[in-house]
């Protein structure tokens, strides 16, 4: 495995990150906690030392399995890097979601507890909050890191101009700044090219994309007939001509390598700027080899060149598209008496 610096800080990660939004119950797909400890062990042993959930991956499962597991595992703490989110309500009522003072407060103390640390390396703010003034959220998160509960700041999937604000306030208030973006992007989903990832690169704000693999496409999963291919958003994306004619380019090029498709998608997002590490999100521990084969087969620049070649523009997709639909159902969310 090979350790880069995490953005501009001078924390090292490795240069792939295990995504545990599969650890818990809350879906037909994810997994509990005797088949997720498998996977925690074929990272650890393989070298990656990033590990990413978030407080609303099966209410809080995710937190509570990768925290054990890495106690039963008997990884270093100090060698470990650990990131979580806050923001999507972990219930029905009001102050459960979002990123005010009150919420960010109550949720790090919470991961903290189902996590079995003292403090995470890394702590994100899961979406972009309409309702609260991006003033308070950059004191309330300034104040955790200051409170030694985090090490670190990131963000997650949200407009460019969204994330340019919370940098500027920051700079503004003289608070600790944002280190890390985890967004939309793969060989199928590219429009992060556009205004994210520059922005990022600009700001020294590293990326750690999510669905590297475009949710499984990029690795065959349609036509394995998985579980997760046959969701209402596996049926819903990347359904275009266009959005086959890379597909079948990547085939191309691994067949040309005597490589997977996954292991070459991931040698192509490890080549993009900005990038630290992509987020692996596995349901089986044999779903890691072709990624870790990825670190030490780059690409050419030849090679890059055909796989880009078929994209096309699309609309933006993803959890920051329906802008205008988000406010309103979150409030809507947020009045409903608690359960």
């Amino acid at each position: 495995m090979k350790y880069v610096r995490m953005g501009s800080t001078g924390a090292q990660v490795s240069q792939l990150c295990l995504g545990c939004m599969s650890f818990g119950s809350m879906a037909d797909w994810t997994l509990n906690e005797p088949d997720s400890l498998p996977i925690v062990r074929k990272a650890v042993e393989a070298g990656i030392n990033f590990f990413d959930t978030a407080d609303a991956y099966s209410r809080g499962q995710s937190e509570e399995i990768l925290g054990r597991s890495l106690k039963e595992l008997k990884v270093r703490r100090d060698e470990t890097v650990v990131a979580t989110k806050v923001f999507i309500p972990m219930g029905r009522g009001p102050n459960r979601g979002g990123l005010s003072r009150k919420h960010i407060f109550q949720s790090i103390d919470a991961s903290l507890e189902r996590l079995g640390l003292d403090y995470v390396d890394l702590y994100q703010i899961h979406r972009f909050d309409y309702l609260t003034p991006i003033e308070e959220t950059i004191e309330a998160l300034d104040d955790v890191v200051k409170a030694g509960k985090a090490l670190y700041i990131g963000a997650s999937s949200m407009f460019a101009y969204q994330f340019s604000k919370y940098l500027l306030s920051a700079d503004k208030l003289g608070a600790t700044r944002f280190s890390m973006m985890q967004n939309h992007y793969s060989l199928l989903y590219r429009e992060e090219e556009r205004e994210m990832n520059p922005l990022c690169a600009e700001e020294g704000v590293g990326l750690i994309p999510w669905s590297p693999l475009a949710g499984g496409v990029l690795a065959g999963n349609r036509e394995a007939g998985t579980t997760r291919a046959a969701s209402a958003m596996g049926r819903s994306r990347f359904n275009r001509q266009e959005d086959q004619a890379v597909v079948d380019a990547l085939r191309s090029v691994a067949k040309e390598r005597g490589e997977s498709p996954a292991q070459v998608a991931i040698a192509w997002m490890l080549s993009k700027p900005a990038v630290t590490a992509p987020i692996l999100g596995v349901t089986k521990a044999a779903h890691l080899d072709d990624p870790i084969k990825a670190v030490d087969n780059p690409l050419s620049e030849a090679e890059i060149a055909i796989l880009e070649a078929p994209y096309v523009s699309q609309a933006v997709i993803g959890p920051q598209a329906p802008a205008e639909a988000t406010l309103p159902e979150f409030r809507a969310r947020a009045a409903e008496p608690a359960a």
